[in-house]
């Protein structure tokens, strides 16, 4: 075999010949040596060196590159993707806060680029996790709701995400990734029966799962009040002794001989009572049990869950998740429970924040996102991973108990949780972070999308985002590597349940990014900013006002939408109404009916679909024990 070796040897007359042994210009060639000694060989080195001059300028060239060409070199990175629950926009250091410390997220964004017009598909938990997990608007599978539960209520429900959506997670289990999700799920668990698991995170792509199937309530934490469905509950508590008194009333009058009634009616009154009791009971008088529960891939491992640990447990098995895959690509998506009521926070960070137990929680919870950075430094991950934060929606203004403010803050955006249309529902933190390939302490204010992250990290897997169906986010390297001017999004649609309450337009040759408002929840107090009457805004019938013409900002000049545009403020009104209006009827044609996974049937409580631990209804387990946990 020929090398590209270069030979010295002695000719017979004692006079020394130079050889080139080189398979590069002659590659099939058995005999690829050549005498320097006869002017052909001559030739033939001056032509090698030259080539040879070429290739090891063009491989230092390729070297000496810039980082961000580096990109093609890494053929798939790893994904750690980071949501937060209920975190307001105004609650983050690098957004404006300078009051709650979240040092590690600001890091973030002076390595990475930060998004300040980032926005979620939905206001609330379940459809705008299910818009992040699919890269489509959550009406388009039918997790929206046309009803005022807007989200998954019991882990005995047969509503969720259905099996037949690809989420970015499945896509890149096919792509060789290992995939994980640790925290929250609130996309449903059964359909039909107690272990069909159909829309269990383990059926949707993800390999590993360890954390809540439903979501962190206050319920869930003996010490809180109740706060799920609490209105709801009053008035059944109040029926139910309405009945009772009724009924004992009418046995006394029977006894007394007072009321001619037959002791057969009194019996037929009494079982009614019970039976009312019983019926709702049963499910609300023990949601501890029925929701708060923990699961490691398909198994129960905590019911009811032990709160005082599970903050060090999903931090723990996040690094141990990190750790085990970092031979292989993986994909990590850490959905916190941090900030949602009832605010678990450990002592080592009770009482130190300015904002009290909130300010508390959001800190811890930006340690833990400091601990996941150093556990990917310290495997030297960090230039091969991509990290992703954000939060799922809006802060939730109305959460209080008495003087306490349990809920975020969104800055100087008008709404919150829960308001499909108003800017404080919708716009969220957004940061990304890729050394070496994204330009470090980037600012974009163009408009981007939780949605976007699907075909994002599809793409850079090197999957193809399925193409039977309509894909709503867009693909944001570009944007983030500098490679375009603007976003991909002419048009962001901002739903309340399956009601539309206002339209984006981003108007790329002005600049301007307009938003058309067609419905307002009523604030209660008048001008108060929230509905604290009700704790939630509704998103149609009486709570809610419809505007014709709509209320028109340009949230360019006016990013807290205080001051509503008019024909008479404003000459491109109504051209710009008339094409947003174009607009919504061009995305309408793209709707196609659905089952809603969120009708009154699918999200009621359903005995035989409660995950148990044990014999229903017995269901109690703690199968970890006092098992230690390291200080992390």
């Amino acid at each position: 075999m020929c090398r590209g070796d270069l030979v010295i040897t002695a000719g017979a007359w004692g006079c020394h010949k130079v050889k080139i042994c080189t398979p590069f210009l002659f590659p099939q060639a058995k005999n690829c040596c050549f005498d320097l000694s006869t002017p052909n060989a001559k030739m033939i080195w001056q032509l090698t060196s030259y080539w040879t001059s070429l290739v090891t300028s063009m491989i230092f060239g390729l070297l000496l590159q810039p980082p961000l060409a580096q990109l093609s070199t890494i053929t798939q990175p790893n994904f750690v993707l980071l949501m937060a629950d209920d975190l307001g926009i105004g609650d983050v250091g690098c957004y404006g806060n300078d009051t709650i410390r979240t040092p590690n997220i600001d890091r973030l964004a002076k390595e990475g680029v930060k998004l300040t017009q980032h926005i979620a598909a939905a206001p609330l938990c379940t459809p705008s996790r299910a818009a992040f997990l699919t890269g489509r608007y959550p009406l388009r599978s039918g997790m929206d709701a046309i009803n005022n539960y807007r989200v998954i209520f019991w882990n005995g429900g047969s509503g969720g995400l259905p099996p037949n959506e690809t989420t970015f997670a499945k896509i890149l289990q096919q792509q060789g990734y290992s995939t994980g999700l640790i925290g929250k799920w609130h996309q449903g668990v059964n359909c039909e029966s107690r272990n069909d698991h159909c829309h269990h995170p383990l059926n949707h792509g993800f390999d590993y799962f360890y954390g809540m199937p439903f979501t962190l309530i206050s319920d869930c934490q003996t010490t809180e009040a109740p706060e799920m469905d609490r209105v709801f509950r009053r008035k059944l508590w109040l029926y139910t002794q309405m009945i009772c008194l009724f009924t004992l009333t009418a046995a006394l009058g029977r006894i007394t001989g007072l009321i001619p009634v037959r002791w057969k009616t009194l019996t037929c009154l009494a079982g009614f009572s019970l039976l009312f009791f019983v019926s709702w009971f049963s499910s609300y008088g023990f949601v501890r049990y029925w929701n708060c529960i923990m699961m490691r891939n398909h198994e129960i491992t905590e019911q009811p869950m032990v709160t005082e640990r599970t903050t060090s447990l999903i931090l723990r098995e996040s690094i141990a998740f990190i750790e085990r895959n970092k031979h292989k690509p993986f994909l990590l998506f850490l959905s916190f429970l941090h900030s949602h009521t009832p605010l678990l926070t450990t002592e080592k960070f009770l009482g130190k924040s300015s904002h009290g137990l909130y300010g508390d929680n959001v800190e811890e919870m930006d340690w833990m996102v400091g601990q996941v950075l150093d556990a990917i430094d310290k495997e030297g991950l960090k230039s091969t991973t991509l990290v992703y934060f954000a939060s799922d929606h809006g802060g939730w203004l109305e959460r209080q108990e008495d003087t306490r403010q349990l809920g975020g803050w969104n800055g100087i955006y008008r709404g919150g949780k829960a308001m499909g249309g108003w800017e404080g529902g919708i716009r969220v933190p957004g940061i990304l972070r890729w050394p070496g390939v994204l330009p470090a302490g980037t600012v974009i204010n163009e408009p981007t999308s939780l949605m976007d992250i699907y075909p994002t990290v599809t793409h850079l897997a090197g999957g193809v985002v399925p193409q039977d169906r309509v894909i709503d986010g867009r693909d944001l390297m570009p944007l983030l590597q500098g490679r375009v001017e603007h976003s991909e999004h002419e048009f962001l649609f901002h739903y309340c349940g399956i009601h539309l309450h206002a339209v984006r337009w981003h108007q790329k040759d002005s600049g301007a990014t307009w938003k058309a408002h067609y419905v307002t929840p009523k604030f209660h107090p008048l001008g108060a900013g929230a509905c604290y009457d009700r704790g939630f805004c509704p998103c149609f019938g009486e709570g809610v006002t419809q505007h014709e013409p709509p209320l028109l900002f340009d949230l360019s000049r006016d990013p807290s939408e205080a001051k509503p545009l008019s024909a008479d403020t404003e000459p491109l009104f109504d051209t710009v109404v008339e094409r947003i209006g174009r607009a919504i009827e061009e995305h309408r044609r793209t709707l196609t009916p659905v089952p809603e996974q969120l009708s009154l049937y699918n999200i009621i409580w359903k005995p035989w679909l409660q995950p148990c631990c044990g014999t229903f209804p017995f269901c109690w387990c703690d199968k970890e024990g006092d098992s230690e946990l390291a200080d992390l």
